[in-house]
């Protein structure tokens, strides 16, 4: 199964997103220390879920790391993250 499949259904698993964007850059960083050959090493992830409630930006972000262990330990060296509740993402959309 591809890396970026897998990190869809772990972060859907996890946490029921409402919306979910996931960028694979690792072209961008071809060539470069950590960049994986077989490609799929580097993504930028949008989570907007309900599960992000009462959680700041840090603890958010360590949810997904959590739940992201093992292909960050073993496939992926680079994850940007945004991580918004549902109330958040409708703000920055009315904007």
């Amino acid at each position: 199964m591809q890396v970026a499949q897998q990190i869809r259904d772990i972060i859907t698993a996890q946490f029921a997103p409402e919306k979910l964007e996931l960028i694979d850059d690792s072209a961008k960083h071809a060539g470069h220390s950590g960049a994986d050959p077989r490609g799929e090493s580097h993504f930028s992830l949008l989570i907007v879920s309900q599960s992000f409630e009462g959680q700041n930006r840090v603890n958010r972000q360590r949810l997904v790391y959590t739940a992201l262990d093992d292909l960050l330990k073993n496939r992926v060296h680079a994850l940007a993250l945004k991580t918004m509740t549902p109330d958040e993402w409708a703000k920055l959309a009315g904007s």
